[in-house]
């Protein structure tokens, strides 16, 4: 049975505050963190996206979710056109799908070649190297759901009209490859899971828990995700605070609006 909205949000309410602390601690230290959400289609990167940063400065934690690569972009290097969005000190960068969309979506759905596939691989573990000894904070995170739960979110998403710009071609023609996503993700985890750059595997069956599960071991990765508000002087105003007037607008004279 699935966490209760009540239940999750009492829980979800300190962990906010967490979140709120280490974003301080980020920007306090200047630290860089980058945060990539991988996974199944509809197995909720967005929904955990937005657990995260809900309380959290927009211009400090960026969401980047790159749409499909224009022609010049597919003449770039592979990872030239992420490494635009990464962190400036005091920021944090969450990947909506990443660079592994080449040892996923695009190996499964034949966008990219077997030898790309290879070389992305190969290249991968050595990219985020360099990005950790840089002193980039990177956590990697996939989230998994079963096919049955998987078929159903779809169909939610075909019935519900506020939900149906979600269902794209490529989830439709994903529906039959579920064993070869299956497949793909075990090699990309073979290939890509270091000790400077592991992957965290999450149960997202339960969308809530999940969220919750992850959020939580995101604040562990953090060293230290303490920080103190800075103290702000708010003296009184000295006077009587003035009130607004409101009202309908009277048309201007002469003056026509575009």
């Amino acid at each position: 049975m699935g966490m209760k909205r009540k239940e999750f949000e009492t829980a979800l309410e300190p962990l906010t505050l967490d979140l709120v602390s280490m974003a301080r601690w980020v920007k306090a230290t200047g630290a860089r963190v980058v945060v990539l959400f991988e996974g199944r289609d509809t197995a909720g990167k967005g929904g955990a996206i937005s657990a995260v940063t809900r309380a959290l400065n927009p211009r400090q934690c960026r969401t980047v979710a790159l749409p499909k690569p224009t022609e010049a972009e597919m003449g770039q290097w592979y990872f030239q056109r992420y490494i635009a969005h990464l962190p400036a000190a005091g920021e944090i960068v969450l990947f909506d799908r990443s660079w592994y969309n080449r040892a996923g979506v695009e190996k499964v759905m034949g966008y990219a070649s077997p030898a790309q596939v290879k070389a992305f691989l190969k290249a991968a573990p050595a990219f985020e190297k360099l990005l950790v000894d840089d002193g980039i904070l990177l956590c990697k995170y996939w989230l998994g759901a079963d096919q049955a739960e998987q078929e159903a979110r779809l169909r939610e998403r075909l019935d519900d009209p506020l939900k149906r710009w979600k269902l794209s071609p490529i989830d439709l023609a994903a529906r039959g490859k579920y064993d070869d996503y299956t497949k793909a993700r075990e090699a990309m985890l073979k290939a890509t899971h270091t000790s400077h750059a592991p992957w965290t595997l999450v149960d997202f069956n339960d969308q809530r828990r999940g969220r919750l599960t992850l959020i939580r071991d995101l604040l562990s990765r953090i060293p230290d995700t303490h920080e103190a508000p800075e103290a702000i002087d708010f003296p009184e105003l000295g006077r009587a605070p003035v009130k607004e007037k409101y009202g309908v607008l009277k048309p201007i004279a002469g003056f026509a609006p575009d």
